[in-house]
C-alpha cells in the first residue's frame, strides 16, 4: 500500500535559492527509503517540506501525498492534526531538539496530550512505556536532557516520534553525532520498530554505507534533484550515476585493500543553489561529462532492475561496466 507520494516537489527559499527541484519519490508502508547526498544537496529541506516545517517566505510547488492527502494543501488545523499523529520527524542533533529545562518524560507526553490521545497522567505512564520500547528504563523519564548520553537522547527523540503512533517517520541524520557502537544500536532499533509496526521510514544521511545496510531503497540527491534511485544495495554496489558512484567509492570496503589504502574522493563542492549552472548541475565535477551535459539537464531515465538515473550515459540496458558509463579515465572535456 502506497503511504507517501512526492510528486514534482520544488522548494525555493527567499532570494531565489532553489533547494529542492522536481523531486519524485514513493514510499510503501513497511518500507525504508534512504536519501543520501553531500551537505547542501537538499536532503534536510526535503525532510522539512514533507511536514511543511519550512520557514516563512519559502515557496513550494508540487504535491506531498500522505495516504492520498496533499500535505502542501492542508489547512492549518488539519496539518496540526497530521503532525506527530500521521507523520513525525526525528531531527538532526537531539541535544538541540530537546528542551533543556523540561524532563524528557514530559516532552514525550506532550504530543499525546495535545492530540487528545491520553490524559496528562496516562501520557506520563505511556512515556515510560515508550522509553522502554526504545531500550531505556522508564525511570529515565524524570531526567533532563543534559543528564543523558548522546545515544540516550537520540532514543528519547525516537520515542517522541513514536508517541502518537504515526504511519510515517522521517529521520534526518539520526546517528551523525554518535559513536559507531551506539550508531549501530540506534539503526537496529529503528529497523525493528519499522518492521514491528509496519511504519514507513525515510532516513536521511550523507553516509551511503549506513543507508545501504539499513534501507530497502535509496535515492541520491545532488543540487536539489534526485540523480539516482533504486534498490539500496544495488545503488551502493553498482551505481549508474557518476555522482552516486563517487559517493559510494568514498567509503572503504571491509576486506578490500585497494579501497582501504587508496580511497577515492570527489574534488570540489556542490554548486551554490542560488546560482546553479546550466545543464547538468554535476557536469563540472563529473569525470565522464560530455559536451551535451553542460547544455542540457538530464531527466531520470530507466536504468534497469527497477532503477532510475539522471545521466546521459544511462541507456536502460546496464552492461558489465555498470549502466553504460565509460571508465572514469575516459573523460570528454565539455
Amino acid at each position: 500500500m502506497t503511504l507517501l507520494q512526492v510528486r514534482d516537489l520544488s522548494v525555493t527559499y527567499p532570494g531565489g535559492v532553489s533547494a529542492v527541484r522536481g523531486v519524485d519519490l514513493t514510499l510503501e508502508a513497511g518500507q525504508k527509503l534512504g536519501v543520501a547526498g553531500e551537505s547542501g544537496c537538499g536532503k534536510s529541506t526535503l525532510a522539512l517540506a514533507l511536514l511543511r516545517l519550512l520557514p516563512a517566505g519559502t515557496r513550494t510547488a508540487g504535491q506531498v501525498l500522505l495516504d492520498g492527502e496533499d500535505v502542501l494543501g492542508m489547512r492549518w488545523g488539519r496539518l496540526r492534526a497530521v503532525r506527530w499523529a500521521g507523520a513525525s520527524i526525528v531531527f538532526q542533533g537531539a541535544m538541540h531538539s530537546l528542551n533543556p529545562v523540561h524532563r524528557v518524560g514530559d516532552q514525550i507526553a506532550e504530543p499525546l496530550v495535545l492530540h487528545g490521545r491520553a490524559t496528562a497522567a496516562a501520557a506520563r505512564t505511556r512515556a515510560g512505556e515508550l522509553l522502554e520500547q526504545v531500550g531505556l528504563p522508564a525511570a529515565r523519564a524524570s531526567a533532563f536532557p543534559h543528564e543523558l548520553s548522546g545515544g540516550q537522547r537520540q532514543r528519547v527523540m525516537i520515542a517522541m516520534a513514536l508517541a502518537c503512533s504515526p504511519r510515517l517517520i522521517v529521520a534526518d541524520e539520526p546517528t551523525t553525532a554518535l559513536d559507531v557502537m551506539i550508531q549501530a544500536q540506534i539503526l537496529r532499533l529503528v529497523e525493528s520498530l519499522v518492521a514491528g509496526q509496519d511504519l514507513g521510514l525515510i532516513m536521511i544521511s550523507h553516509d551511503l554505507a549506513v543507508l545501504a545496510d539499513t534501507c530497502d531503497r535509496l535515492a541520491v540527491m545532488y543540487a536539489g534533484r534526485v540523480v539516482e534511485e533504486g534498490p539500496a544495495s544495488e545503488v551502493y554496489e553498482n551505481a549508474r550515476h557518476p555522482y552516486a558512484r563517487a559517493l559510494s567509492a568514498a567509503f572503504p570496503r571491509i576486506g578490500d585493500p585497494a579501497s582501504r589504502f587508496a580511497p577515492a574522493g570527489l574534488p570540489g563542492d556542490p554548486p551554490d543553489p542560488s546560482a546553479l549552472p546550466a545543464g547538468c548541475a554535476f557536469h563540472a565535477r563529473c569525470p565522464v561529462a560530455l559536451p551535451v551535459c553542460a547544455a542540457d539537464d538530464q531527466p531520470l531515465r530507466d536504468a534497469g532492475d527497477g532503477r532510475r538515473a539522471a545521466c546521459v550515459h544511462v541507456t536502460g540496458v546496464p552492461d558489465a561496466d555498470g549502466g553504460g558509463l565509460p571508465s572514469e579515465n575516459a573523460r570528454s572535456t565539455p
